[in-house]
């Protein structure tokens, strides 16, 4: 049987030229993690179509895949998760933000967000967040994408099984080797040398298998000198936050094939999700 791909993926819910989705495509082998490249889609539309050609593949991805349950409850929407997802799936991005505004300010300062319980183990932001970053509409964009892709979402909702979509959260991989150190930045005037430096002390630690939420199953990144200079040199980001998904997606892999039923994931709330290494 023939091993499925690896997927990692740099979500946003408004891509562009500027602003791509990104994707890391890659393979297992003998505990070593093989990138085969890094894919960038300028819409949504193409993003979809590439995860609808291929045929079998376990992906991390960074957007939320559920809501808090105290929100859903308190909104009165559908606690079982399809539903819900078809209700939020329906509605627009503005009717999202006043709804949960409204939610917000009607809550003290200090605790105007509901929270996953997967958050806290985490270090994530709220899926119910608008900006900075805004999940909320990523959650709105991706997930109803990924259930038209026919991906399985363990835990969540049942597809096509060769196909296996994953919550991936790469700040959870990238701050168990740098700590709270910056790697990236969007704003050019934020694009240091030292931010440089972390992500080849991130990338060093990767493919010596130092990092470690890794270290207990011994995946290590097997990377070519090009790839290595290429990751290090995109001040964003962008695609090492990818290939740390990938990372993500093959930590699950490794999980399933020594029998775990739900590639790694914990008993979780079967409406809110969880984030695979949390």
């Amino acid at each position: 049987m023939t091993a499925p791909a690896l997927l990692g993926c740099d979500f946003t819910s408004a891509p562009s030229r500027r602003k791509p989705i990104t994707l890391a495509v890659g393979r297992l082998d003998r505990g070593r993690v093989l990138l085969q490249g890094v894919e960038r889609f300028d819409t949504l539309d193409a993003w979809h179509d590439r995860l609808t050609r291929q045929e079998a593949w376990v992906g991390g991805f960074d957007l939320p895949f559920g809501l808090p349950r105290e929100l859903v409850e308190t909104l009165g929407w559908p606690t079982d998760w399809l539903g819900c997802m078809t209700l939020y799936a329906s509605l627009s991005r503005a009717s999202i933000r006043d709804t949960f505004a409204a939610f917000c300010n009607a809550r003290p300062v200090g605790g105007k967000f509901a929270h996953r319980a997967t958050d806290a183990p985490a270090g994530s932001s709220s899926s119910m967040k608008w900006v900075n970053p805004p999940v909320a509409y990523m959650l709105h964009a991706g997930v109803p994408a990924l259930v038209h892709a026919g991906a399985t979402l363990p835990g969540l909702y049942a597809g096509d099984p060769a196909r296996v979509a994953l919550e991936a959260y790469p700040g959870l991989l990238a701050r168990s080797v740098l700590g709270n150190t910056s790697y990236k930045s969007d704003d050019r005037a934020r694009q240091t040398p030292d931010r440089l430096i972390a992500r080849k002390t991130l990338l060093h630690a990767l493919e010596n298998g130092d990092a470690p939420l890794l270290q207990g199953i011994g995946l290590r990144l097997k990377l070519s000198h090009a790839q290595r200079d290429t990751l290090a040199d995109d001040p964003s980001g962008d695609s090492l936050d990818a290939v740390l998904c990938l990372l993500q997606a093959a930590w699950a892999q490794t999980r399933h094939e020594a029998g775990h039923p739900r590639y790694g994931l914990p008993d979780f709330d079967p409406l809110e999700g969880w984030i695979v290494t949390a």
